[in-house]
């Protein structure tokens, strides 16, 4: 048996386990050292070489990133500061019509930019935009879609945390994807928030009965004391990266402690919300530590293997077009992503794709984007749909099934794919801003 059908046959197990139920990190750690050793043939050599990988990975310096830009993003949602967000928002659009939903997507938009993590901006506006929806007139399916489609741009406007683990698998320069996802961030934001407009003008029952809610308009100092904290913060921390002034690590240090300082200025974080975003910051980092060594030591055995080179190989062969490979690809990913997580994807698959892509000379760095919000699409489809179950499990509500929801979050994903679409088709919307 050749190394190449070993690592096919370690490559479809493991795929196979993952669907049955098994941990992804266990899966490929598993199966990553069962195929280096029947390829050397020893199972010493084998774990010395996945030691290897797995110490290589968690001793990198930019490695780092992970734990600051993770602590900063609970430091942020501890200390209050998506009901800034959500009230500097709806100030804003709050007489246009269907005004509180394109307020939401506002507010995520502008959480995305200071925390990375969509399942907090689900949980956040679950509890804060979706009571209010619905307590002037919008119907619970269409709260509840708003918030679950708008809580994916966490993972696409910098910082995101998908963009930070593609950087490390892809071996690219994360400052660089955090300048990418900009403009698709917006497009998408823009795309939302236009939608919303349209269906209010068009399709008001789609809406329910809205009203402009009583509250809502700020003073100019009730404004600045709930915009400028997110605002110098979005500044500290992105600016210093585009500025050249921190590398991502120094300055997901920097917003971590920026967030410290302004949640104790505004005496939203006491001894135990410090206390719990510690813990919860040490269990997300140590989950995505563990992810990234099984990540890396599967890297290391598909080298090994030669399934990446000979995939390439095959894909020359049938002379298939980047166009072709790339809808393939894209096929993939929103169907994984009806029945796994986004980073268990990306870090099955993109490894397995960097090769051909880079046989194609593409720019890995529009390639990242792209793969990014192919995988959010996976978000809000059935049966997974992880923002969806946050939902749910958030707003604890017995009268809005999963099927509401689902169905309230149909139309933001269509609008993701047509967003995708756009950026395939136009790359320079990812990369007109990368130096």
């Amino acid at each position: 048996m050749t190394p190449f059908d070993i690592g096919l046959i370690a490559l479809v197990v493991l795929v196979l386990s993952v669907m049955s139920g098994l941990h992804v990190p266990v899966a490929l750690m598993a199966f990553s050292f069962a195929g280096v050793w029947a390829i050397k043939g020893s199972p010493v050599l084998a774990a010395k070489l996945m030691a290897l990988a797995a110490s290589d990975t968690i001793a990198s310096y930019f490695f780092g990133v992970v734990p600051l830009f993770v602590l900063m993003g609970f430091l942020v949602s501890e200390s209050g500061m998506g009901r800034d967000a959500f009230d500097v928002a709806n100030h804003a659009f709050r007489r246009i019509k269907g005004g509180l939903g394109v307020g939401t997507v506002g507010a995520n938009a502008i959480f995305a930019a200071i925390t990375g993590i969509s399942i907090a901006s689900a949980a956040v506006f679950t509890k804060i935009a979706v009571p209010q929806m619905v307590r002037n007139g919008y119907t619970p399916r269409f709260a509840t879609g708003v918030v679950a489609g708008s809580s994916v741009l966490g993972m696409l406007i910098p910082p995101s945390l998908l963009l930070i683990l593609y950087g490390i698998l892809a071996e690219q320069s994360i400052g660089d994807l955090f300048i990418a996802g900009i403009g698709p961030g917006l497009l998408l934001a823009s795309a939302f928030g236009l939608g919303i407009v349209a269906t209010a003008v068009f399709a008001p029952k789609a809406l329910g009965s809205p009203s402009v809610p009583d509250e809502g308009d700020l003073t100019r100092r009730e404004l600045l004391a709930k915009g400028l904290p997110i605002f110098t913060l979005i500044v500290l921390v992105l600016g210093g990266i585009y500025g050249g002034i921190f590398t991502p690590v120094e300055a997901g240090a920097m917003g971590a402690i920026g967030a410290l300082l302004l949640g104790l200025i505004k005496r939203t974080l006491g001894l135990r919300a410090i206390g719990r975003v510690l813990i919860e910051t040490g269990l997300v980092t140590a989950s995505i530590c563990f992810l990234i060594i099984a990540a890396q030591m599967y890297s290391r055995m598909l080298s090994f293997s030669g399934l990446p080179a000979g995939f390439g190989n095959l894909v020359a062969g049938a002379e298939l077009g980047l166009m072709a490979v790339l809808i393939l690809y894209i096929a993939v990913l929103i169907a994984m992503g009806m029945i796994l997580d986004s980073s268990s994807i990306m870090l099955i698959l993109v490894p397995l794709m960097l090769p051909v892509m880079t046989g194609f000379g593409v720019d890995l760095v529009w390639f990242g984007i792209v793969t990014v919000i192919a995988v959010e699409i996976g978000l809000l489809t059935p049966p997974f749909g992880i923002s969806v179950y946050v939902i749910k499990s958030t707003l604890d509500d017995p009268t809005i099934s999963l099927g509401d929801i689902f169905i309230g979050a149909a139309p933001f994903a269509l609008a993701m794919l047509g967003v995708l679409i756009f950026v395939v088709t136009f790359p320079i919307v990812a990369t007109g801003l990368v130096p």
